[in-house]
């Protein structure tokens, strides 16, 4: 059997797998924030050779993850002998299984309205139970597995972060998180501060269909007086208040950056928050909740003499 941590090659090697519905996207893209080169769907045949061209590139790629799972049809069947080929090399590696309860999954197919990968042709119900069953036994020989029934993506996200990240140890991650109070405040917020006295790109012509990640807007939000004021504050508050919160054993807080609708100023003052928040020595990661919702929208011209406080 492949043991935890780094191979003799000096990779970090890791199969991810699990049930569908249960989070593996959000498992991924949380390993690649992390630095992991990753791989969807790879059949399992080509893993001892995918494996041996990566050895040879170890001084680039050291930290990799593969998704192996159902998709693949009769190709997963070959996946514990390409573990064996992975064992025989001397190539350590650690499998992360993530699963759900049957009530939790079933909803999460009904609300996306995707098909089930095993319920072509039957229910989604039958489609669950069949793949819990073929999936028992690399579930059997999981290093890490993580029940994903309640829990949020940015809860996932953490537990990922905490348990693969580099720098290990378990050390609490902080999430700061940029929204847009007209969709609704973050349920999983720990803190909240409202940036909409801020100056608002959105009455800017040349700026309103970009996001608060543009330079551009990035330089427009920062430029005046009241904005520094108020990061170098918020700042100090952070200082004071996220030791008291972690000596509580807290394993994740979420601080929410609001602005109207989420795409300029929250999202500006939430980078630059994590970038200072990183220099303290915190781990951090970056979430925009409603950027995407502005992505294909059209923005309505501004109103003759709206000022900052609108959009």
């Amino acid at each position: 059997m492949g043991s935890a941590g780094e191979d003799q090659g000096g990779i970090d090697f890791l199969i991810v797998t699990g049930m569908s519905g249960a989070g593996r996207t959000t498992a991924v893209r949380s390993l690649e924030d992390l630095g992991y080169f990753c791989v969807d769907n790879l059949p399992p045949t080509l893993i001892p050779k995918f494996t041996e061209l990566c050895l040879r590139s170890a001084d680039k790629i050291r930290h990799i993850a593969l998704v192996v799972d159902l998709r693949g049809g009769e190709f997963f069947e070959s996946t514990f002998a390409a573990l064996g080929e992975l064992e025989e090399a001397g190539v350590a590696y650690r499998i992360l299984f993530l699963e759900a309860d049957d009530e939790t999954l079933l909803r999460r197919f009904k609300e996306t309205r995707r098909r089930h990968p095993l319920a072509a042709e039957s229910r989604v119900q039958e489609g669950i139970a069949e793949e819990r069953r073929r999936l028992g036994e690399i579930r059997g020989r999981a290093h890490s597995i993580i029940d994903t029934s309640r829990l949020t993506p940015l809860e996932l996200r953490t537990h990922v972060i905490r348990h693969f990240g580099p720098e290990g140890g378990g050390r609490p991650v902080i999430t700061v998180l940029s929204f847009g109070f007209k969709f609704g405040l973050p349920m999983d917020a720990d803190l909240v501060f409202d940036v909409r006295f801020l100056p608002n790109p959105q009455y800017v012509d040349e700026l309103r269909r970009l996001d608060g990640a543009d330079p551009a807007v990035s330089r427009y939000i920062f430029k005046w007086p009241v904005t520094a004021s108020f990061m170098r504050r918020l700042a100090s508050l952070l200082d004071f208040l996220l030791p008291h919160y972690l000596a509580e054993g807290k394993t994740q807080l979420v601080v929410a950056i609001g602005c109207t609708g989420g795409q300029h100023r929250s999202v500006a003052v939430a980078e630059r928050l994590a970038a200072t928040l990183r220099g303290h020595g915190h781990r951090v990661v970056v979430e925009h909740r409603d950027v995407a919702r502005h992505a294909s929208a059209t923005e309505p011209a501004p109103r003759p003499g709206a000022g900052p406080e609108g959009g």
